[in-house]
C-alpha cells in the first residue's frame, strides 16, 4: 500500500508542499525571500520543465532569480497555477524516475488580460533578464527571416505600440519604458530551436523600435543583449496518467505536472551583462559558438534520430526503445555517430563529442520515454538535407567511405514505397510527388533510386550525378529490400 491510499493527498500550495512524501525533492531555499529578476513569455510545458528548472536551483544560491511567468494568450497555467502559488512537480523520466517541486515561478500574469502588471514587471529595476518559450512562429518573422510587417499582431502593434499582442511588441514597450527610466536594458534570451535565434530576435525587435522611435531603435541595437541559444530535452505532454502518478509518488495533488527525460541541455551565447544570473553555476553551457553545438545536435541527435525512424519502422519497431534495443539499429547508431559524424565536426569549448554520443544513446535507451518513430519520420524532404546530407557531403569530398551515411536515405525511399504501396498517408509537403514515386516503385534499386534522386529540392544535382553517391544509395536500397 502506498503512502497516498493511506492518507489523502494534500493540493499543492505553499503550505502544503513540505508535507510531501519523503524522497520527494523540494525547494532548497525560502520563497519569501525570492526577488522576481526573470520575466518569462510562453510559460509552457517546455519552459517549466527547463528554464524553471534551471532558476529553481540557482535560487538556491541566488534569490534574486525569481520569475514572472507571462502568457500571452491562454489563461490556463495561471488557472492552473495561481491556486498552487505557483508550485508544480517536475517528473524526471529515467530507469528510476524522481520528482521535484518547482518553486522559481513566482507570479503568473496573463497579458491581455493584465497589461499594466507585464509592463511594471519589464521596467522593474529588478528585472534583468527576459526569456522567451514562444515557438518559432511566436517570433513573427517572413520566411526570408526579418519582421513580419504582414503578420495581423505586427500591424496591430505598430499601430498600438502601447497596447501590444505580439511578444516582439511587448519585448519592444518593456525596453521603451526603461529607456525612458534611464534603466539599462534587459538581456532577451530566446529559448525556441530557431537557428541564430537571438540575432534574429534581435534584428526584429530593432526593426520594430525603428518603426517608432529611432533613438530608441539606435539603443536597443547598440546595448541590449541577444544572445543565441541551444535549447534539449525530451518533454512529454501532460495526462491524467503523470497526475495519477505524481499524485501517488508525491502525496500531492498537482493540477498540471511537468515530465521530461532527465538529459537537459542549455547552451547561451557567451554575451550576457556582469549583472546576470551565474547559469553556469547550474550546469548552463555558455559559449562563443552555439553554431557549434547545434550542428552536433543537428547531426548526432537528429541525423540519428531519423536514421532509427526509417530503417526501425522498416524492421517492425514503433518506438525510439524498441528501434536502439535492436541490436542491429544500436551497432548502426553507434558507428554512424563515431565512425562517420565525429569527424566531420569540430568540438566547441565545452563539449565532448564522444561523451555527447554516449549521452544520446543513453536518452534513446530510457524506457520512461516512448517516442513515436512516426512522428520522427514525417518531413523527411525537409529533415534529410540538413540532418545527413551535409556529413554525407563532406564525408565524400574528404575521400572516406559513404557507405553507412547512404542507409538512412535508402531507408527513407523504402518507408516512402511501402507507406505509398500501402495507402498509408506521407506527412511530407512533397506529399504528392513522393506518393507517385513511391506507388511506381518496383524493388530495382537502378530505377527506383533513380527517381528519388531526381527530387531536386532534397537532392542538390551535383550529388545526385556524383556515381560514387549513387552506387552507396543503391547498395544500401538493396539491403533494405
Amino acid at each position: 500500500m502506498t503512502a497516498s491510499e493511506t492518507s489523502p493527498a494534500l493540493r499543492l500550495n505553499a503550505t502544503s508542499y513540505p508535507a510531501a512524501i519523503p524522497g520527494t525533492a523540494l525547494p532548497a531555499y525560502d520563497r519569501d525571500k525570492v526577488e522576481i529578476g526573470v520575466v518569462h513569455f510562453g510559460p509552457g510545458a517546455f519552459h517549466r520543465a527547463h528554464q524553471a528548472f534551471y532558476f529553481d536551483q540557482l535560487l538556491a544560491k541566488d534569490p534574486r532569480w525569481g520569475i514572472c511567468a507571462v502568457s500571452l494568450k491562454s489563461p490556463g497555467v495561471r488557472d492552473a497555477l495561481q491556486p498552487q502559488d505557483g508550485l508544480y512537480v517536475l517528473a524526471q523520466l529515467d530507469a528510476e524516475t524522481t520528482f521535484r517541486v518547482i518553486g522559481s515561478i513566482r507570479e503568473v500574469l496573463v497579458a491581455p488580460e493584465d497589461p499594466p502588471s507585464v509592463f511594471a514587471r519589464l521596467a522593474a529595476p529588478t528585472t534583468r533578464i527576459v526569456t522567451l518559450t514562444v515557438t518559432e512562429k511566436g517570433y513573427t518573422l517572413s520566411a526570408e527571416g526579418g519582421l513580419d510587417e504582414t503578420h495581423p499582431d505586427i500591424i496591430h502593434d505598430l499601430a498600438n505600440p502601447r497596447e501590444p499582442r505580439s511578444a516582439v511588441g511587448y519585448v519592444v514597450e518593456g525596453l521603451r519604458r526603461r529607456f525612458s527610466a534611464g534603466l539599462a536594458p534587459y538581456a532577451v534570451v530566446a529559448c525556441d530551436n530557431l537557428a541564430d535565434n537571438g540575432w534574429r530576435l534581435k534584428a526584429a525587435v530593432v526593426a520594430f523600435a525603428a518603426k517608432i522611435d529611432a533613438e530608441l531603435a539606435a539603443w536597443i541595437e547598440r546595448e541590449a543583449r541577444f544572445p543565441r541559444t541551444m535549447v534539449d530535452s525530451i518533454t512529454p505532454a501532460t495526462d491524467d496518467a503523470l497526475r495519477a502518478r505524481v499524485q501517488a509518488a508525491t502525496g500531492l495533488e498537482d493540477a498540471w505536472p511537468i515530465q521530461r527525460e532527465a538529459f537537459t541541455q542549455w547552451v547561451v551565447e557567451d554575451v550576457l551583462p556582469g549583472d546576470a544570473p551565474d547559469l553556469a553555476s547550474v550546469g548552463v553551457i555558455l559559449t562563443d559558438d552555439v553554431r557549434g553545438f547545434e550542428r552536433a545536435k543537428l547531426r548526432l541527435l537528429n541525423g540519428v534520430h531519423s536514421t532509427l525512424a526509417y530503417a526501425g519502422i522498416l524492421r517492425g519497431h514503433e518506438t525510439v526503445f524498441e528501434a536502439i534495443s535492436d541490436p542491429v539499429l544500436e551497432a548502426l547508431a553507434r558507428d554512424l555517430m563515431v565512425k562517420d559524424i565525429i569527424p566531420t565536426l569540430t568540438a566547441p569549448r565545452g563539449l565532448d563529442l564522444v561523451q555527447y554520443a554516449e549521452a544520446i544513446l543513453a536518452r534513446f535507451r530510457n524506457p520512461e520515454i516512448r517516442h513515436l518513430l512516426s512522428q520522427i519520420a514525417w518531413d523527411g524532404s525537409q529533415k534529410l538535407p540538413f540532418r545527413i546530407l551535409g556529413t554525407l557531403t563532406e564525408t565524400l569530398e574528404a575521400g572516406r567511405s559513404i557507405e553507412r551515411l547512404a542507409l538512412p536515405l535508402a531507408a527513407w525511399m523504402r518507408f516512402v514505397a511501402l507507406r505509398a504501396k500501402t495507402g498509408e498517408a506521407i506527412t511530407d509537403p512533397l506529399h504528392d510527388a513522393l506518393s507517385e514515386i513511391g506507388s511506381g516503385a518496383t524493388g530495382d534499386a537502378h530505377t527506383d533510386v533513380a527517381a528519388f534522386l531526381a527530387l531536386d529540392s532534397v537532392f542538390p544535382p551535383a550529388l545526385a550525378r556524383d556515381p560514387t553517391f549513387v552506387e552507396a544509395v543503391e547498395k544500401a536500397y538493396v539491403e533494405l529490400a
